[in-house]
């Protein structure tokens, strides 16, 4: 089933949320989430949101909640051997 999308966030509005999740020591709801955003996102909004940034291997969403799992180290790494490799090419 495709869903119409209505309305598209925002780029702050999506680094809002990612801060809210990544800078969370535990798993957090949808709720918990919405509440700790300095202002009211709507729901399908945050929906959309939360189903990019698991699309794009930043988050998993869990039966606990939604966690970050992105890590900026391990991709900084595997591009630098990517940039190796094509240039020994």
């Amino acid at each position: 089933m495709v869903q119409q999308v209505l309305h598209y966030p925002r780029l702050d509005t999506i680094l809002k949320v990612e801060g809210v999740i990544k800078e969370s020591k535990k798993p957090l709801s949808k709720n918990g989430i919405d509440r700790k955003l300095p202002k009211q996102v709507m729901r399908p909004t945050l929906n959309l949101i939360l189903n990019y940034l698991e699309d794009s291997g930043k988050i998993a969403i869990l039966k606990e909640g939604i966690m970050w799992i992105y890590k900026e180290d391990i991709s900084k790494k595997l591009r630098s051997k990517l940039k190796k490799a094509v240039t020994i090419m």
